[in-house]
């Protein structure tokens, strides 16, 4: 029987229904859409946050779609220690919802920044990056993922492992100001203290399948099967 990830779906989501065919095409997972205003998840084995433009990013990026209904569902299953991913839009969403720390700001410029990165994973082992190779390249697609923290939120999470993927530069190496979006120390994703919830601002969706220029994005799924499979 597979297991049960619910990908939950906001006004101005537009990545839902590519994170559910990352989802299914991953062996023993099975996603299952989740409508925004529903009140319940049901009995999901992981929840999973999509990119997009919830609620048109008014106020600020997932400040409104945090009170959207099913929220209290989700700050329930991660509370209980349950698998949560937020990707881009979702990441915001985590953090407005306090789930995550920081915040994420416009980027450096002004400008919505569309292309692949190189990514370093680093940090503690989670649901979501355990095995994981040490780089990958994965898109992004935002104008607001300049990670921003307070210096005593920020040396707690470098102290505690809980920097998960930072910017590298394209030679796949660690450079101050490779963020192309002026990411506090390159972050380009967090988990919470406990590790059970993670925000990353790159798209690993839209790098699994080798037809989309690169299959790494789908390493995290993968790692999602094998932690599941592990309880």
């Amino acid at each position: 029987m597979a297991f049960d990830v619910a990908v939950l779906t906001f006004p101005g989501s537009n990545c839902d229904a590519d994170l559910r065919w990352a989802v299914d095409n991953t062996p023993e997972l099975s996603a299952r859409a989740v409508w925004h205003k529903e009140t319940e998840l049901g009995s999901p084995d992981a929840v999973l946050l999509p990119g997009g433009f919830s609620y048109g990013d008014y106020l600020r990026c997932g400040a409104i779609a945090r009170f959207s209904p099913i929220m209290n569902a989700v700050m329930a299953f991660a509370k209980a220690g349950g698998p949560v991913l937020g990707i881009c839009n979702g990441f915001q969403v985590l953090t407005e919802a306090g789930l995550l720390p920081g915040a994420l700001l416009s980027n450096a410029g002004q400008k919505f920044i569309c292309e692949t990165v190189v990514l370093g994973k680093e940090g503690r082992e989670t649901a979501f990056t355990k095995g994981l190779p040490e780089t990958l390249r994965i898109p992004i697609a935002h104008h607001d993922g300049n990670f921003f923290a307070d210096e005593a939120t920020l040396a707690r999470l470098e102290g505690e492992g809980q920097v998960l993927f930072r910017y590298l530069n394209a030679q796949g190496e660690r450079q101050a100001g490779a963020a192309p979006n002026g990411s506090m120390n390159d972050i380009a994703g967090i988990c919470n203290a406990a590790g059970n919830v993670v925000g990353m601002m790159p798209h690993p969706e839209r790098a699994s399948d080798p037809a989309l220029g690169s299959a790494d994005g789908s390493a995290l799924f993968s790692a999602l099967q094998g932690f599941l499979e592990s309880k």
